[in-house]
């Protein structure tokens, strides 16, 4: 059944939906007419009505028919496909607000030009929007079914970028469509489109944290952040052994480290969970496979990391 909510969600869903009701109209066509026909020829031709088979010779007539017409349907319905997906691979539009799409195992962080930066991303209505895409990791895909919009994350590539124009308020979903490992499920979120006047008051609002609330209870900021960036899917707060060593009573802990080819024993403090973040495959605890985990410096400023360290003390 069509959500009515998202027809013109963007400017790509009328391209896109035209090319598609062609392609399986057509399809539909040709499954119903092979099974009349086939259905037909099983009637005429069986062996009760024609006991010997008899050779029928070539047709030029028919075998341009069956070539021609086929030749024409497909060159239509390349023609409406093409025509439903150029428009993405041209330029975006002038006065195009950029936003830098990063992904990584396993969420989306969104960053925009005046510094803000966020796992749901915020747009504005009726304004063209273009994706910068950037993978850190894997291959990812970056997909709104709602707005037609769906584009492979390659990591290295460079130049890389997608764009639309939403056209309808809301909040539409958001996800990974290339299988980029254990918890690519749980790579979900939204793109939410406002008024433009909502989205300039939400852009320059500068006290606008995008973590848990100051008042909240010590640390929680830091919790927000793990969770946001995606740490808790390889790093448990129980003391399971997952993808990365668990958070469990970490700070404070003696761990033998792999350095170079050198083992050596380290107290968890600030400064090692700070380079573990910027620079995690230094020193690997053993037991632990090095180069699973990426650098967040782009994703985490300092004050970011003092507040995953705050609450990082919290877990005895």
């Amino acid at each position: 059944m069509i959500n009515r909510e998202m027809i013109d969600a963007s400017n790509l869903v009328a391209g896109v939906d035209k090319a598609f009701w062609i392609i399986l109209s057509i399809s539909f066509l040709f499954l119903i007419g092979l099974t009349i026909v086939m259905l037909y020829f099983v009637y005429k031709y069986n062996k009760k009505r024609h006991p010997k088979a008899v050779q029928i010779d070539g047709s030029v007539k028919l075998e341009i028919i069956w070539t021609g017409i086929p030749l024409i349907l497909v060159m239509l319905m390349f023609y409406y496909g093409w025509k439903g997906y150029k428009p993405v691979t041209g330029p975006a539009p002038d006065g195009a607000m950029e936003i830098t799409a990063v992904a990584r195992m396993w969420n989306f962080q969104f960053q925009y030009e005046n510094g803000k930066r966020t796992d749901t991303l915020y747009i504005p209505k009726d304004r063209p929007v273009k994706l910068n895409l950037k993978a850190l990791d894997v291959i990812h895909g970056l997909s709104i079914p709602a707005f037609r919009v769906k584009s492979d994350m390659v990591p290295g590539r460079k130049d890389h970028s997608t764009w639309f124009i939403p056209q309808k308020e809301g909040k539409f979903d958001l996800f990974c469509t290339e299988y980029c490992g254990l918890n690519h499920s749980y790579m979900y979120t939204a793109a939410v489109v406002m008024p433009q006047e909502k989205f300039d008051k939400w852009y320059k609002d500068k006290s606008a944290a995008p973590v848990a609330d100051k008042a909240a209870k010590p640390g929680a900021q830091g919790l927000a952040l793990l969770q946001k960036t995606g740490c808790v899917a390889c790093h448990s707060f129980n003391g399971t052994k997952l993808i990365g060593p668990t958070f469990k009573g970490i700070y404070g802990a003696k761990h033998v480290v792999k350095r170079g080819k050198e083992e050596v024993e380290i107290t968890v403090d600030d400064e090692y969970i700070r380079k573990s973040i910027m620079d995690p495959n230094a020193e690997i605890v053993k037991g632990y496979k090095k180069g699973l985990m990426l650098s967040y410096k782009e994703q985490l400023t300092d004050k970011d990391v003092d507040l995953i360290i705050e609450y990082l003390k919290t877990l005895k």
